[in-house]
């Protein structure tokens, strides 16, 4: 499957080229849900619901938030998600194609116009040769397309918290820019 790879420099700088704070992107995420008429399902592993808090800090957010589901178990991601069992079993829970099908499993779900997702090695343990502790894999769908982003956060190998704020505010950003 195909995919994009952000790095943490790749995010931060792009959030500085567009002169976005990191604190307003749910603001900007759910503005521009509201301009569309549009609504957002989240479905969370690794950041374990931090997105989902994120964005109903916000003020209004109801009118375009229905649905998260944190989904730290696979037997919840299949159950609840659509993900498939071969899919988990073969290429892990981390990995692009569980990514793409949490986020269209959560869109389905909430009959939302926007799912994001995602899966990924906090840390600080937990991390391999292949999938290193910092390695976030962020689902988009649409009714159009799914895409997803790879995100290194590597760097921060020993921050956990790090990694999950980096990898929900990227998340955000991503929904942001996908509609």
């Amino acid at each position: 499957m195909n995919y994009t790879v952000i790095t943490q420099e790749d995010f931060l700088q792009a959030l500085e080229e567009n002169n976005i704070d990191s604190s307003s992107l749910p603001r900007l995420l759910i503005s521009r849900l509201e301009q569309k008429g549009m609504k957002v399902a989240v479905a969370e592993s690794c950041t374990g619901g931090l997105i989902s808090k994120l964005l109903t800090d916000e003020p209004g957010v109801s009118e375009v938030f229905d649905c998260a589901v944190c989904s730290y178990a696979n037997c919840i991601k299949e159950k609840l998600l659509g993900v498939d069992a071969d899919t988990l079993k073969n290429l892990g829970a981390v990995s692009p194609q569980v990514a793409a099908q949490m986020a269209q499993g959560v869109r389905s779900l909430a009959n939302a116009d926007l799912g994001l997702s995602t899966t990924g090695i906090a840390g600080p343990t937990g991390g391999s040769a292949e999938k290193p502790v910092g390695t976030v894999f962020i689902g988009i769908s649409t009714k159009d397309k799914t895409e997803v982003i790879k995100a290194d956060f590597s760097a921060n190998f020993n921050n956990r918290d790090k990694n999950r704020q980096l990898a929900a505010h990227l998340a955000i950003y991503c929904g942001f820019s996908s509609i």
